[in-house]
């Protein structure tokens, strides 16, 4: 699948997950993330990357058909607003 892109805003890391804010004041949850990634960010325990304004793009993974599970992994995250 084609990944998504997205402006997301950093909010936690709880139990193996990222939540984003999405633009539609959506919040997001992400099981899965690509392991350069957290090589460039502490997501994990970084205080001073929450409410940061992050690019992201992600994909999608059905697990399992019957109950329609789906995962999220972050496959791209880049910094645009420090302040």
């Amino acid at each position: 699948m084609k990944p998504r892109y997205e402006t997301v805003v950093f909010k936690s890391h709880k139990n193996g997950f990222y939540t984003f804010t999405i633009d539609n004041d959506v919040d997001m949850v992400f099981e899965e993330i690509h392991p350069q990634i957290l090589m460039r960010f502490d997501l994990k325990n970084d205080k001073s990357l929450i409410n940061k304004v992050f690019h992201l793009a992600y994909s999608e993974s059905i697990v399992d058909d019957e109950d329609d599970l789906i995962i999220y992994r972050i496959e791209y995250l880049e910094l645009i607003n420090s302040n």
